[in-house]
């Protein structure tokens, strides 16, 4: 990915339409008269990896001030692309599959099985108790990391 044409750079296109090109807005003027995506586009593009988090490239969406994000693979290759509305619907996942999900994917194995959780509102609770206390903070951290998950209160004793 070598740039990307934005919203912005339409816009700019527009209003620069026939301005002078002596005027000191020479690269500004220069792109309303573009004709070629390539002469258009901002570049180079912000992109982010495929493997990014969703956190992270809310971040780069926020801090760079884009709408959409090209997403690459290890060798700059275009995978996709996420919208600010993609990163909006993880928060907007329902509590019955946020729960679903930490059960399968962080509850599953056979050591957790006095482990269970609740989520109400993207908040996540932890209750029940386990053999080995060094597995709390591990569990925490998994959670949090579900896609959707606001918050973890960890309710959990030994046994």
């Amino acid at each position: 990915v070598v740039g990307v044409v934005s919203e912005a750079d339409l816009l700019l296109k527009e209003a620069f339409r026939g301005a002078d090109p002596l005027s000191g807005e020479v690269g500004r003027a220069a792109k309303a008269g573009a004709v070629r995506a390539g002469d258009l586009m901002s570049s180079p593009a912000v992109t982010v990896r495929a493997g990014a988090s969703l956190a992270e490239a809310a971040r780069i969406m926020a801090r760079r001030k884009v709408k959409r994000l090209p997403v690459v693979n290890e060798i700059g290759l275009l995978e996709g692309v996420v919208s600010r509305s993609d990163l909006l619907k993880v928060f907007l996942r329902e509590d019955g599959e946020i729960e679903a999900e930490i059960r399968r994917s962080v509850l599953g194995g056979p050591a957790l099985t006095g482990v269970d959780v609740t989520v109400t509102e993207g908040v996540a609770t932890l209750r029940g108790t386990l053999a080995d206390r060094s597995l709390v903070p591990l569990l925490a951290r998994a959670a949090r990391a579900v896609e959707g998950v606001v918050d973890v209160r960890v309710e959990l004793g030994t046994t």
